[in-house]
């Protein structure tokens, strides 16, 4: 699979792959979920996430899951991001893993990128899974990190191909 870098002309090959059925979900695409009214039926466009998770088996990280919950305000917030978990497997670490996440994040530090987007794609990578963000700057200058845009989920979505 070729690497997707952000910024690119054409969308990232993602779907073109049929193997490929599993995403990480980055704090952004949650959070653009949450911050929606309610869709009921008002024909409005579905979330960017609900459009994944329709079709596709979604994860996110135990990294991402500690920014969303710092950012909560209050009880109802709180227990809005919990919902949104319990609707998605949660990526940890192990030993091994760890230590090779551990790595990178020590490479990551001469390149700019804050400890909480390098243990992200961290995870990622030793999961092996693409990473569906809005924010491909955050991840800018990662190798072998398979960003996917979240117009690339719409416009499969639109297609019938997701």
């Amino acid at each position: 699979m070729p690497l997707c870098k952000p910024k690119v002309q054409e969308p990232c090959p993602v779907y073109a792959e049929s193997i490929l059925r599993k995403i990480v979900i980055d704090s952004d695409i949650i959070l653009d979920h949450l911050a929606r009214p309610a869709e009921k039926g008002n024909g409005s466009t579905p979330s960017v996430l609900r459009l994944a998770m329709s079709q596709l088996f979604c994860y996110t990280t135990v990294f991402n899951a500690i920014e969303l919950f710092s950012l909560c305000a209050s009880a109802k917030e709180r227990q809005a991001v919990e919902n949104v978990m319990q609707a998605m497997k949660i990526l940890g670490l192990n030993g091994k893993s760890a230590k090779n996440v551990g790595a990178y994040l020590r490479v990551s530090r001469g390149r700019n990128l804050h400890d909480l987007e390098a243990l992200v794609a961290g995870v990622c990578l030793e999961s092996r899974l693409p990473l569906l963000t809005g924010r491909p700057r955050r991840y800018r200058g990662i190798r072998r990190l398979y960003l996917v845009a979240p117009e690339e989920i719409v416009s499969a979505h639109k297609k019938g191909n997701v």
